[in-house]
């Protein structure tokens, strides 16, 4: 048996419920992968000129209000969604939401 066909046999089942549950065991080999998650708290577009003024102490009004939940992306994508809380001194999120498709 050829790889190749291995691999098209495996392309095939990966297109069917079974077919997943056959490859979830595939993913083991991505459990220890790292990935950056990003808490965004908000946004905001400014000019060049603006932010050329920009000095410490200055504010930077986001497009949240406080209270707004935060959202929580890996690679941009975002994933969930949830509020700033104080965990030893740190920040974290508590998630409330997480974010379907």
């Amino acid at each position: 048996m050829d790889s190749l066909s291995a691999n098209a046999r495996r392309a095939q089942r990966a297109g069917s419920p079974a077919g997943l549950a056959e490859n979830a065991e595939d993913l083991n080999i991505l459990y220890d992968v790292p990935f950056v998650i990003e808490a965004e708290m908000g946004e905001t577009s400014r000019k060049v000129r603006d932010i050329l003024k920009l000095t410490q102490g200055c504010l930077l009004e986001l497009d949240k209000e406080e209270g707004d939940p935060i959202d929580l992306k890996i690679n941009g994508h975002l994933i969930a969604r949830g509020e700033v809380v104080e965990l030893d001194g740190c920040y974290a999120v508590r998630i409330t939401e997480l974010v379907s498709k």
